[in-house]
């Protein structure tokens, strides 16, 4: 479910970027990416099954209260950010029929409220597997947009142009869009709350495989149909312009339907982790209960505080710009706020892993090989943007 929240509507507007800006360049990216998300959510499904605690609640255990309130903070900004993507882009999706955002924004904010405040923990995950598996109509998409293959093949080949400003803000936003901060914090939650144990870690990995693969076969069925279609016709600037190039393939309905789906099944099951992330993640920090299966009547804080979390994303929707210059924004802010979560990561591998479940030398090796490129990603982003 992480994975599938993962290419979220932010994500599909930063693939859809990349494919209309920068052809098939970036696709290369995409697919280098699949070993970095097995590696990072194998070792968080890892943690979670062998120590029965969330993300938050080993950092309070092994390095302290204020660093786990300063990972909560971390995690929050993300969380709100991505909350906002995912109400913009299902405002976008209600504008491509006509209908506004103070409409869409309230009625999408009010279903993730009812769905968990009225359901346990297995119920919103099977909703959240439906809405999520309706963003493989994007994979018609791109086959439907005809892609050339020898274009898309020489995409992997042709010169990167590391030296262009707005490349490299695409490399940023492409990274922050597949590994988020959020996913590992609500990984270790949702494996901790299904009660998992060492006894389920193989069927965790292979789950963490098969999300990967998809997730990225998402990713790059977007960026296919859009460097496809919108490439001759320069940057990504609204959703409709996106229905409006896969008109001529799809037809003027077929190809709002199709977004309508995609984007609105991505940004719904990603609304429903996210939010979950932080309010789990606020809990484990307050060493406050977190099972979701435990009614409103019982656990009123808990579903207060994830009320208010969706309320505040849905309130700043309202407020924001550009769905596409806002998405790639986000992306870029989780690239620069993930090298401190791959940190901490890092350091509970070594501190609370039980002595069987440690990493070996080589699977050592696999996590630096994994988290450096994205912590250089991050530092490089950071040294362009204050001119060094």
């Amino acid at each position: 479910m992480v994975m599938l929240a993962d290419t979220d509507a932010g994500s599909v507007v930063t693939a859809a970027q990349s494919g209309a800006t920068w052809g098939y360049r970036l696709l290369l990216v995409q697919l280098a990416l699949v070993p970095v998300l097995i590696v990072v959510l194998e070792l968080s499904a890892r943690l979670a099954i062998t120590t029965g605690k969330g993300f938050t609640e080993l950092i309070r255990e092994h390095f302290g209260g204020a660093w786990a309130g300063v990972a909560v903070g971390t995690l929050v900004v993300t969380v709100l950010g991505a909350l906002v993507t995912e109400f913009a882009g299902l405002a976008g999706v209600g504008e491509l029929f006509g209908v506004p955002p103070a409409a869409t924004v309230p009625i999408a904010a009010s279903a993730l409220v009812a769905l968990v405040v009225t359901g346990g923990y297995r119920r919103v995950e099977v909703v959240g597997l439906v809405l999520g598996s309706l963003e493989l109509v994007f994979v018609v998409a791109a086959m439907l947009a005809h892609p050339h293959v020898g274009a898309v093949a020489g995409g992997f080949v042709s010169s990167q142009p590391l030296g262009n400003h707005s490349y490299l803000a695409l490399v940023a936003a492409n990274v922050g869009a597949v590994v988020m901060p959020w996913m590992i914090f609500y990984q270790q939650s949702a494996i901790v709350q299904k009660g998992l144990t060492s006894r389920n870690l193989r069927v965790a990995r292979l789950d963490v495989v098969a999300g990967a693969v998809v997730t990225q076969i998402v990713m790059g069925a977007v960026l296919v149909a859009a460097a496809a279609r919108l490439h001759s016709a320069g940057p990504l600037r609204t959703i409709g312009q996106l229905a409006t190039a896969l008109a001529p393939a799809l037809g003027g309905t077929a190809g709002r339907v199709i977004l309508a789906l995609g984007i609105g099944g991505a940004a719904l099951v990603a609304g429903i982790v996210v939010s979950l992330a932080a309010t789990w993640a606020v809990a484990e920090a307050l060493g406050k209960p977190r099972d979701l299966n435990r009614s409103v009547r019982h656990a009123r804080p808990f579903y207060a505080l994830y009320v208010a979390v969706v309320v505040a994303g849905a309130a700043l929707v309202l407020a924001s710009g550009s769905l596409v210059r806002l998405a790639v924004d986000v992306e870029i802010l989780n690239a620069l706020l993930l090298p401190f979560v791959l940190v901490f990561l890092a350091l509970l591998a070594h501190r609370a892993l039980p002595r069987p479940y440690r990493l070996v030398r080589g699977q050592r090796v696999a996590f630096a090989a994994a988290a450096g490129p994205l912590i250089a990603v991050a530092l490089l982003w950071v040294g362009l943007a204050l001119g060094l």
